[in-house]
């Protein structure tokens, strides 16, 4: 029987950083005259930063040149990166940093597959970034989820079979993505927006090692 892999999505499943995402996107759209809701953050979720900014201006009704929104999405980003830079291994969400250890100590392979194109440095952040066999994020990917490239693509650098791989995710495009590369999905947060996961956890806590060893088996 062919071992099995684990990608996991960082934000959501490692760590929380959509709260500073969305602050530095409420930011933005303040500069820009109009009020940005948490429950249209939601929208945001497992979304690319320039797709992210389409919907933010699409809410304000606001309409940029290329020029503009280039220079809009480096301050979204300055912003975000304060955030980032003050943090550190409190941040990571329960019993992640747990499985983590227990997955490297086992020599069960697992990698990153996050949109994220600052996802190196928050794990550095966590001290974490020496315990993945592989990663890949926004800098490596042309295509976004729910398109399955980032997937298919941690899969191949752990030298795995798509169908060998269980994906942790918090986003529906995520889930989708997943579904798509004919990996095994887990989704983390509830079951109505990621009713289409495999498996559906309300939190990471649940992420437990006797919950993996099963899903190994």
């Amino acid at each position: 029987m062919n071992q099995k892999a684990i990608i996991f999505d960082l934000d959501g499943v490692i760590v929380d950083t959509a709260k500073y995402h969305y602050l530095a996107w409420k930011t933005l759209a303040s500069k820009l005259n109009f009020d940005f809701t948490e429950a249209q953050n939601e929208q945001l979720k497992g979304v690319s930063r320039v797709r992210s900014l389409e919907i933010l201006l699409d809410l304000g009704k606001i309409h940029l040149e290329a020029d503009q929104k280039k220079q809009l999405l480096e301050e979204k980003n300055e912003q975000y990166l304060q955030y980032i830079a003050q943090m550190d291994q409190k941040e990571i969400l329960p019993g992640i940093d747990n499985l983590l250890h227990y997955l490297n100590l086992n020599k069960i392979p697992f990698a990153l597959g996050s949109a994220s194109k600052n996802a190196r440095l928050i794990l550095e952040k966590l001290d974490l970034i020496h315990l993945f066999g592989a990663i890949v994020d926004g800098n490596d990917v042309s295509t976004a989820k729910p398109d399955p490239e980032v997937f298919l693509l941690a899969a191949s650098k752990l030298g795995k079979k798509p169908e060998d791989c269980i994906v942790i995710e918090d986003a529906k495009a995520g889930i989708e993505a997943a579904n798509l590369a004919l990996m095994t999905s887990i989704g983390i947060g509830g079951g109505k927006v990621l009713k289409e996961a495999d498996f559906v956890l309300n939190d990471t806590s649940q992420l437990t090692i006797d919950f993996v060893q099963k899903l190994m088996a």
